[in-house]
């Protein structure tokens, strides 16, 4: 499974901004409604020291960090699910993605044209919301039709996805989330397919500007209440300072982060954020010349952990020798590690837990 997040807000929000400064790409961004007018993917690597410190470790030749899509997807704006602006486009590409990362609008631009003439970042979220729910409502009520008529001809399948069709559609048009559907793993599993928009997790990013990183605003605050009101997590971060660190070196990078009393930039926040939101874990694995970090759902057992670096590993599994990253760290040496007996052997039922350093034994 790879991660993949779809980046969303209004037009002029600082999407592209923050979508450049993640990929360190340099696509030029005009001041006007529609400054993406195509999907644009990058991959970004997610940081880990970690990964970092294995390589300290065992000298590879390299060192491949596990990675994150995002999809920067064009500003949407009211009356697109009637097609308004890039409409039914937006929505289509939005379909597929594993989580959301909802843009807002916090910082004070006044050469920034905003499509609303004000800064009002509860206001927007609510505006792209209702735009997202109004399009599952409709997703939902074309399925609802032919479903509800399949099952008044005879159809059993129809019969048993109706049920789950209804409560979903009456959640919508009350005005509340797909997500907020009193939905049983099976019912959930039937409309699967359908990719609602409103199903997906979601994360609010606020791009603030540069005098909130320290010092948050009224405004700022009042966003961040917001958020967690309805349990929704939100990363804060200035698309402006991103734009700067991404075309630093590592050493400048630190010295720059130092100054403005922050650990890690936004993005790598953003990064842990969509790991914690998705109950993502990464385990590592040292073969050869390569050191490498992976990404599993939390709760995957060993054999489908190989299956994500060969589908022969998976099938062909034997068992895993693990230990845990921390042991490694402080051991300095797999060799240390072995001599202390902290190299465990595990078998099919394991459960891959963060920080394990996995070596698979297969037979194919």
């Amino acid at each position: 499974m790879g991660l993949n997040c779809g980046i969303v807000g209004l037009p002029n929000v600082g999407k592209s901004t923050i979508f450049n400064a993640m990929t360190n790409a340099s696509v030029p961004a005009e001041n006007y409604p529609f400054c993406t007018k195509d999907q644009n993917t990058g991959m970004v690597f997610v940081p880990d020291p970690r990964l970092q410190r294995i390589a300290e470790i065992f000298k590879p030749e390299r060192v491949i960090p596990t990675q994150v899509e995002f999809v920067d997807i064009a500003g949407l704006v009211e009356g697109a699910d009637k097609g308004e602006g890039l409409g039914n486009k937006f929505l289509g590409h939005i379909r597929n993605v594993d989580a959301i990362i909802h843009v807002v609008r916090c910082f004070d631009a006044p050469n920034v044209v905003h499509s609303y003439s004000s800064v009002d970042p509860v206001r927007d979220i609510e505006i792209v919301e209702t735009e997202l729910k109004l399009a599952d409502l409709e997703t939902v009520s074309k399925r609802h039709e032919k479903i509800a008529h399949a099952a008044k001809t005879g159809s059993k399948e129809a019969k048993k996805e109706l049920p789950a069709l209804e409560i979903v559609k009456a959640a919508l048009e009350a005005g509340e989330p797909a997500s907020s559907a009193n939905l049983s793993n099976a019912d959930r599993q039937m409309i699967f397919d359908l990719n609602l928009i409103t199903a997906k997790p979601v994360i609010y990013l606020l791009n603030v500007n540069e005098s909130d990183v320290k010092h948050p605003s009224e405004k700022v605050k009042k966003v961040l209440d917001y958020c967690a009101s309805r349990k929704i997590p939100a990363v804060e971060l200035c698309g402006s300072i991103e734009g700067e660190l991404s075309d630093l070196d590592e050493e400048a990078r630190r010295e720059f982060l130092a100054d403005l009393g922050l650990a890690e930039g936004g993005l790598a926040r953003l990064v842990h954020a969509a790991y914690a939101l998705l109950s993502l874990v990464t385990f590592f694995t040292k073969d050869g010349p390569e050191a490498r970090a992976w990404t599993v759902v939390r709760g995957t057992k060993a054999p489908q952990a190989a299956g994500k670096i060969h589908s022969d590993f998976e099938k062909g599994f034997i068992r895993a020798e693990v230990y845990g990253f921390d042991e490694l760290s402080a051991a300095g040496s797999e060799q240390k590690l072995k001599e202390s007996g902290l190299v465990r052997i595990e078998g099919h039922d394991y459960v891959v837990k963060d920080g394990d350093v996995i070596h698979f034994r297969f037979n194919v």
